[in-house]
Parts: C-alpha cells; sequence; structure tokens
C-alpha cells in the first residue's frame, strides 16, 4: 500500500470514528423512539465502515 493510500485510509478512519461518536451522543439525546433508533443505526453503520477500513490496514 503507498503512503498517499495510507494516508486515505487514516482520514477515512477518523472520519468515521468522529461520525460515530456524533451520532451516538445525539442519539442518547433524542427523545423520540424511531428517531433515536435511526441515528443509533447510523452509529453502527459508521462502526462497521470504521471497521472494514481498519480491516485493510492488516
Amino acid at each position: 500500500m503507498s503512503p498517499k493510500e495510507l494516508l486515505y485510509i487514516e482520514d477515512a478512519l477518523g472520519h468515521e470514528k468522529f461520525m460515530q461518536t456524533k451520532c451516538n451522543e445525539e442519539a442518547s439525546k433524542l427523545q423520540d423512539a424511531e428517531l433515536k433508533s435511526f441515528v443509533e443505526q447510523m452509529a453502527t453503520k459508521h462502526q462497521q465502515i470504521y471497521s472494514s477500513l481498519f480491516q485493510l490496514l492488516k
């Protein structure tokens, strides 16, 4: 893997971790159960993407 590709993956990992964190933070503030569930699903999806990207580094 080239250094440029590694930088891209590192950047993408950071974005995915940030989005997961923000989704979890916002979900904890929501009162509407349906909306809260949707945002929690988004957090889970960002975690899955993060894991997939992380696997590229192994």
